[in-house]
């Protein structure tokens, strides 16, 4: 059987996309912590030029760069400024997402493609960025964040997203059958309930629409809880890593008998039962 070993990441020049808040900011301080150096890109430069610099505070080595990951060229400039300052880059981190709230007959298309291409065609163009380059050389990592609304059914006022979550983790697996037996790993982070500002940039379509969450028995995470989780799942080699375990139990229940996962999924619903994370 085909088996990842355990690596390190000290010495490891890392490049985070999306990487100035959230999940993004505490995997670059994570990563560093182990070693690593990293190229924090962001749309908000500002913000990304603080995260690097309060890594080199720590005594690690980081820097800031500017980065739009709807434009390809954007995406190759950042890549080739990254590597201008710590040689070729060693790990890509698709991390920038969005979302959005409300009944899908609400939702005008023109939100359906922005948020496809801020969470699913962001990635293919990091990916495209950096493949050729770690295949020709049969070493790289590249990981993608999704989300456990990816994975299964509850995220019913945010189709768009938890869609384009769905389309992360299918690519983030076949391009995994891809690369690894070349030299390549690749990992999709899946994100439960995590405690980011993602939800202050989100435009609500329905506004009496309620917020449905992944299930009560999962607990809400900070940042920084979520990325050590990640971090180690990524030293060990995996390919899908959860910021919960229970996602598992979750899937085991779904592929037991779909049809009766989603139905219960709807008859809890209707009682009332939000199914929202604790604090």
């Amino acid at each position: 059987m085909f088996k990842a070993r355990r690596v390190g990441f000290a010495g490891k020049h890392v490049v985070v996309l999306g990487g100035a808040k959230g999940i993004g900011q505490a995997l670059a301080a994570e990563l560093a912590r182990h070693g690593a150096q990293l190229s924090v890109a962001d749309l908000d430069f500002a913000s990304a030029q603080a995260t690097a610099d309060a890594i080199r505070g720590t005594g690690q080595s980081a820097h800031g760069l500017s980065v739009d990951v709807l434009s390809s060229e954007s995406i190759a400039e950042a890549i080739n400024a990254a590597e201008r300052c710590f040689g070729p880059v060693d790990m890509l981190i698709n991390n920038v997402g969005a979302i959005i709230n409300g009944h899908p007959e609400d939702i005008p298309l023109a939100e359906w493609y922005r948020i496809d291409e801020l969470n699913a065609r962001s990635v293919t163009r990091g990916i495209d960025a950096v493949l050729p380059a770690m295949l020709a050389r049969g070493s790289g990592h590249i990981v993608n964040t999704a989300s456990f609304a990816g994975v299964y059914p509850y995220a019913v006022t945010r189709i768009p997203y938890a869609a384009s979550k769905a389309a992360v983790i299918s690519l983030s697996q076949n391009l995994a059958l891809h690369c690894e037996p070349r030299g390549v790993r690749v990992s999709c982070l899946i994100p439960g309930p995590v405690r980011t500002d993602i939800a202050a940039s989100m435009r609500n379509w329905t506004p009496e629409a309620p917020m449905r969450g992944p299930g009560s028995q999962l607990r809400l995470l900070s940042p920084d809880e979520a990325a050590q989780r990640f971090v180690a799942g990524m030293a060990e080699g995996r390919i899908l890593i959860a910021s919960d375990e229970a996602l598992w139990d979750i899937l085991r229940d779904w592929a037991s008998d779909p049809d009766a996962f989603i139905r219960a999924r709807i008859e809890a619903f209707a009682r009332g039962e939000a199914g929202l994370p604790r604090f």
